[in-house]
């Protein structure tokens, strides 16, 4: 039996899109290294964050590896839409989701959540 304890969900928020610098690709990196000790991740992306999951690699790379490690990628569908982008655009691993999948992953205590 098993006797360690369960890792902690985690819900990181990421509202800066991938050129604002090195504080994304640091936050991305920090999703990417929970999700591979084996902590659940979602990493929403909202704001000018949804840049993140658009199929271009230069914008990509810190998203991908985020989903190769295990992570979810989820896109806020309002702020996808304010930019015009729908989710064809966005790379396969990425989720549309709305506030109400949201609002229940922060409501829940379990989950640890952070908002870049």
């Amino acid at each position: 039996m098993d006797t360690r304890p369960a890792l902690a969900p985690h819900l990181l928020m990421e509202s800066k899109g991938p050129w604002t610098g090195p504080s994304c690709a640091a936050f991305l990196r920090d999703a990417r290294d929970l999700a591979r000790i084996g902590h659940p991740v979602q990493l929403l992306l909202i704001q000018d964050g949804v840049g993140a999951a658009v199929r271009d690699p230069s914008a990509s790379a810190g998203t991908r590896e985020v989903a190769e490690a295990g992570g979810e990628i989820w896109v806020d569908d309002f702020s996808l839409a304010q930019r015009g982008l729908s989710d064809s655009d966005l790379l396969p691993s990425a989720r549309v989701v709305g506030m109400s999948e949201v609002s229940a992953r922060v409501l829940d205590p379990a989950v640890k959540v952070v908002w870049h």
